[in-house]
Formats: structure tokens, C-alpha cells, sequence
């Protein structure tokens, strides 16, 4: 059905924490100045993204996996599995906690909890993530919380353009003001908020926290994982491993030139930081340039890349033990 690439349209988020750098950096035409998310490659009720190009041109991602499961190698779900997105914090955003599988399904009746993975597309000097906690057990979490100690509780990194964090749910966390990221998650929209600064909302109140819930699902005592940054080369194509776990696996690609010949396996999603390109499917080019979202569907037996260009690519693991 689809020989070509799936090009999507973004759907942006206006936040209490958002800026204007989606515009700036990528050129998008953003609602507000306080446009905090681009939600890029999204099938979520919340927000699904509306196809560009070929034959489901005006249906959504949602409409797609519902309807034309061969696109996507088969794969089996309610709703597409995955949730890429860009997101400008011009402030801190609020320390939070994202439950896994088995609590959103039996608390929330959601299909899918939360794991996710940044790629820090830029940030100002001295900006810092919270990624974690010191707490050495549930009851000293408990107190530190109840205490509001969250100099001592909470764990600040310092990060950089190009830096990588893998996010396992259970894993307390905060983006800090400066910085934007491509965070590429799984299919859901639970965050339980459990420190946020005593900001307040459009509404004038403190917007609501989640205590409970989150010192439920909070893994103690935090543990960083493992980032192991292999790199590869197919011709012109430099492709880094991010991270393979169970729910995703991410790679950022660098192009200069041409690649190799290359298959999907089984569907890739692809977004472009940098620079432009083609896509060369059965002697025809579908161009792409900076600020690009695109699926290469099942349904593509080949293809081959062309240009000067960097992005972040991932793929599903529901179909297991399928590599690049």
C-alpha cells in the first residue's frame, strides 16, 4: 500500500513551562509562546498526527494502526506503541514519576505505562536534569518527601548537547529550564507530579500533585542505567546505538553521503535534526529536510538514504530480536 515514506504533521502543546524554540530551531509555526511539546510521531488519543503524503494523506497515525496493520510488519496492540516528541523548556519542568505497565493498566485502564529516553538536541550553559534520588529505601523517600527535603532528596546532572538518558519508569525525574530534548517513549500520557516549585496555573491554584501514586510506583533505591553508545557504518551512514530494551530501540544516524541498501525491519520512525535528503525508494526520491517526521512503513522492501543530514531513529520491540 505505501512505497513511500509516512510523512506526519506535528501537533504541538502549549505548557506553563514552553517557549518559543520549536520556531526557532525547527522553523514550525508554533501556537504560543509558551509552546512546550511537538508531539512528532504520535498515534495517542491524545494527540495523534495527521499523515502528509500517499494514499492515507489527511487520516491520522491512529487511523492507520487501526486500519492497516500491514504497514507496521503485523504488530499486535491496541494503539501504536510508541510517542516521539521534541520539547522546549524555557523553565523547569516539574519533578515527576511515570508508572510502568502493570500499574497503568490495573489504576489507570491505560494500555501502557511509561518508559522513555532523551536526546538533548541543545541546552544553555550550566543547564541540569534531576534524574533520580538519593533516598536509600521507601520509608526514608517517605519522609523526605512528607519533609518537602528535596535539596537533599533530589539528584542533579549537569547536561550537554548530544547527551543521552535512558528513563526507566519508576525513575523520579525533571527536565530543567534551557534545554530541548527529542524523547522518544512509549505510547502513554501518565505523569504523576510530585514536586512543582508551588507553581500555579492558568486557574490561580497550585497545580495538583500526586504523592500518592507516585511514592507507589518510585523505584527505590535509584539505580543509573547503563549507556552503552556502540557505533556502526553502512557506507555514508554512521549509525550510534542510544539504547535496545524491552520496549524500544533508539539510534541516531548521521548522514554524509549515501548509505547502503537498507530495509525497515519491520517499520522505523525517523525524525530529522539537521540538514536535508532523500529518501530513494525504487528509483524515486521523497526529499525530507530539518524538522521532518517520517514512518518507513513494512510495507517498504528497500530503501537507500542520500544527503547531508542527522536524526534519531527508532523502532518497536514487539517484534523481538529484529536488529538494523
Amino acid at each position: 500500500m505505501y512505497n513511500q515514506p509516512m510523512f506526519l504533521q506535528p501537533e504541538f502543546k502549549e505548557r506553563i513551562w514552553g517557549g518559543t524554540k520549536l520556531q526557532e530551531i525547527f522553523d514550525y509555526d508554533i501556537p504560543s509562546e509558551q509552546t512546550g511539546e511537538a508531539w512528532c510521531i504520535s498515534g495517542h488519543a491524545n494527540g495523534s498526527n495527521v499523515i502528509k503524503n500517499g494514499p492515507l494523506k489527511g487520516k491520522t497515525l491512529a487511523d492507520a494502526w487501526q486500519e492497516h496493520r500491514e504497514l507496521f510488519a503485523g504488530e499486535e496492540g491496541e494503539e501504536f506503541p510508541l510517542l516521539v516528541k521534541i520539547l522546549d523548556s524555557k523553565k523547569d519542568l516539574s519533578v515527576q514519576v511515570h508508572p510502568d505497565d502493570t500499574y497503568a493498566r490495573e489504576l489507570e485502564n491505560q494500555n501502557y505505562g511509561k518508559t522513555e529516553c532523551w536526546y538533548v538536541i541543545d541546552c544553555e550553559e550550566g543547564s541540569e536534569i534531576i534524574f533520580g534520588h538519593h533516598a536509600s529505601n521507601k520509608q526514608e523517600l517517605e519522609r523526605m518527601v512528607e519533609n518537602e527535603e528535596w535539596e537533599g532528596l533530589l539528584r542533579r546532572i549537569p547536561v550537554h548537547p548530544g547527551d543521552f538518558f535512558y528513563v526507566p519508569s519508576g525513575t523520579i525525574h525533571a527536565i530543567g529550564g534551557g534545554i530541548q530534548i527529542l524523547e522518544t517513549q512509549q505510547s502513554s500520557d501518565i505523569t504523576y507530579r510530585v514536586y512543582d516549585y508551588d507553581r500555579v496555573g492558568k486557574d490561580g491554584n497550585k497545580r495538583e500533585l500526586h504523592l500518592e501514586k507516585s511514592l507507589e510506583v518510585t523505584t527505590v533505591p535509584h539505580e543509573d542505567p547503563v549507556i552503552d553508545r556502540e557505533q556502526s557504518y553502512d557506507t555514508d551512514l554512521q549509525i550510534e546505538t542510544l539504547i535496545e530494551e524491552e520496549y524500544f530501540s533508539v539510534y541516531r544516524w548521521e548522514l554524509e553521503g549515501r548509505s547502503g541498501e537498507m530495509a525497515p525491519e519491520p517499520y522505523l520512525l525517523a525524525s530529522v535534526l539537521e540538514g536535508e535528503g532523500q529518501v530513494l525508494i525504487n528509483n524515486r526520491s521523497y526529499d525530507f529536510e530539518k524538522g521532518d517526521h517520517f514512518i518507513l512503513p513494512a510495507s517498504i522492501e528497500t530503501y537507500t538514504m542520500e544527503g547531508n543530514a542527522s536524526f534519531i531513529v527508532s523502532r518497536s520491540n514487539k517484534n523481538a530480536g529484529r536488529k538494523l
